[in-house]
């Protein structure tokens, strides 16, 4: 992909369906009784792999483009896999399935791209073991590929160290099979799609501060889910908007769900023009419409509990910081080192070949601005959201941005260069 500098850019877009609820949307679908039907399903590379893990489970799943209807018979009725199950490049796939998995009385094998393998799945191995599962791999089940073989779930009170939704929902999914209580608590607040998505299919979740719990052998009920515009993939043109000159961009039916609202807390705190209406819910989740306009922005600090609301748009927050009057300071961020790539590393890189003024710390990074950056040869390393970062900042730089490896985009945003010519004017 080539990209040059735009003079503006103006419209209005519908952002594809969040990544992290079309997954649960899928997962939850098919196990629960009864037909689901999803609306605005995400189909990129990572939510097309959930649906293939659960087909080869038995699960009768029809897709056409962003309507999927699910045919499901309980979780009791998933039948054990004849072919290994792939995730491709989905973390949010491997680690929720293996907590599905926990209560199924057969043999599993889950694997996935090179990226996968390289990603730490004791965070969620370990406690599941600990609840009686049968996990091996690499590394001791650490490190994919990886066989399960589930059976009796014992239930849980975990203690965990990070605040991750996907190490949350394993537990608690696992804990749907188990007699008893089982119960997570984080160190602050993670994404809660799963709480809000397992309500809806009819489960009673409880929440105490930062303690989450579900009592097992709770049926699900299959229901209709109405999947919103994915915040995360909103971020890109909300940071675009802020920083190209002559901007107005407004979005519609984005997910504003507090546990991922990081990114506009942000933008108030850096000064952008920015407009949040037609707030409401839509299958306990928040929704609204975002109108962004060109900007003045200021350099802030960004760390501690608002980190886990924001950690996917932090590639983007980076190169809005570039254009930010003053010092950003990004911390408390080392989760970022075990995405598809280490973010910290990867982004600083990246955005010093354009001409930025950043530095990489442990767990964060350091942006001086205002920077005018300039157009090189860079790189997505198969990184969906380091490809749209890039793909924004080419619409800002002096010369010719040229992007490789720029179809991992697909990953999350099959349509985002279809958008972004969208609204060049």
């Amino acid at each position: 992909m080539i990209k040059t500098k735009v003079p503006s850019l103006v419209g209005t877009l519908h952002i594809p369906g969040d990544k992290s609820i079309s997954h649960r949307a899928v997962m939850f679908g098919a196990i629960a009784n009864g037909k689901t039907t999803i609306n605005n399903f995400l189909a990129g590379d990572d939510c097309l792999s959930t649906i293939d893990c659960f087909r080869k489970m038995g699960v009768t799943i029809e897709q056409n483009d962003d309507h999927v209807e699910i045919e499901g018979q309980g979780i009791e009725k998933l039948n054990e896999p004849s072919d290994i199950l792939n995730v491709g490049n989905s973390g949010t796939t491997t680690r929720l399935i293996l907590g599905l998995l926990a209560g199924c009385d057969f043999h599993a094998c889950l694997i996935g791209d090179d990226s996968i393998a390289k990603r730490p799945m004791g965070r969620v191995t370990i406690p599941l073991k600990d609840m009686g599962i049968q996990i091996d791999g690499r590394s001791n089940g650490t490190l994919t590929p990886l066989s399960i073989r589930g059976g009796n779930v014992k239930p849980t009170q975990y203690i965990s160290k990070v605040a991750s939704a996907q190490v949350k929902s394993a537990i608690l999914l696992a804990g749907l099979h188990a007699d008893g209580v089982t119960s997570v608590t984080e160190p602050h607040k993670s994404r809660d799609h799963s709480e809000r998505m397992l309500r809806a299919f009819g489960a009673d979740v409880k929440e105490d501060g930062l303690t989450v719990s579900i009592e097992g052998k709770q049926p699900l009920m299959g229901t209709n889910i109405q999947v919103p515009g994915d915040i995360s993939s909103a971020a890109f043109f909300l940071v675009a908007g802020a920083i190209v000159p002559n901007s107005n961009i407004t979005l519609k039916n984005v997910g504003v769900n507090p546990t991922r609202t990081g990114i506009l807390d942000v933008l108030h705190m850096m000064g952008a023009n920015i407009n949040i209406t037609n707030e409401r819910l839509e299958n306990f989740e928040p929704v609204a419409d975002i109108n962004i306009t060109t900007s003045e922005l200021k350099g802030i600090e960004i760390g501690g509990d608002l980190i886990p609301r924001l950690i996917d748009e932090i590639p983007i927050i980076a190169l809005m910081a570039t254009q930010a009057k003053g010092v950003t300071v990004i911390k408390d961020a080392a989760e970022l080192k075990v995405k598809e790539t280490n973010r910290i590393d990867t982004v600083v890189s990246q955005l010093i070949k354009l001409g930025a003024d950043i530095t990489a710390t442990d767990d964060g990074m350091i942006i001086n601005g205002t920077t005018k950056l300039t157009g090189d040869h860079v790189d997505s390393f198969h990184d969906h959201r380091i490809g749209m970062m890039l793909s924004i900042a080419g619409c800002i730089c002096e010369g010719e941005l040229t992007l490789q490896n720029d179809e991992a985009i697909s990953v999350s945003y099959p349509n985002f260069f279809h958008h972004l010519n969208s609204l060049i004017n």
